[in-house]
């Protein structure tokens, strides 16, 4: 795998976390603090992170990115309100 390809697949799984976990943040932040729900909608969105690295062969030195993106989308998703 070229650079320009690892950087545009690691752009699109980036994204899909941060979106995954803003939809998830937001459901999590109505939910009372410590229930399991609350804590299913933190890890739930884990398994398709990890199948999307895995199923790309990315190395796992960009687990720190996905993490990232993950935190705060699971911050930002919390925050929105409709």
């Amino acid at each position: 795998m070229d650079f320009t390809s690892t950087v545009f697949i690691v752009i699109e799984i980036f994204l899909f976390t941060f979106a995954l976990n803003l939809l998830f943040g937001y459901f999590r932040g109505k939910q009372k603090k410590f229930s399991f729900r609350w804590f299913l909608y933190i890890h739930l969105p884990i398994p398709f992170v990890v199948l999307a690295r895995v199923f790309s062969h990315l190395d796992y030195r960009y687990i720190p990115i996905f993490l990232f993106a993950a935190i705060s989308g699971q911050i930002f998703g919390a925050r929105l309100e409709f």
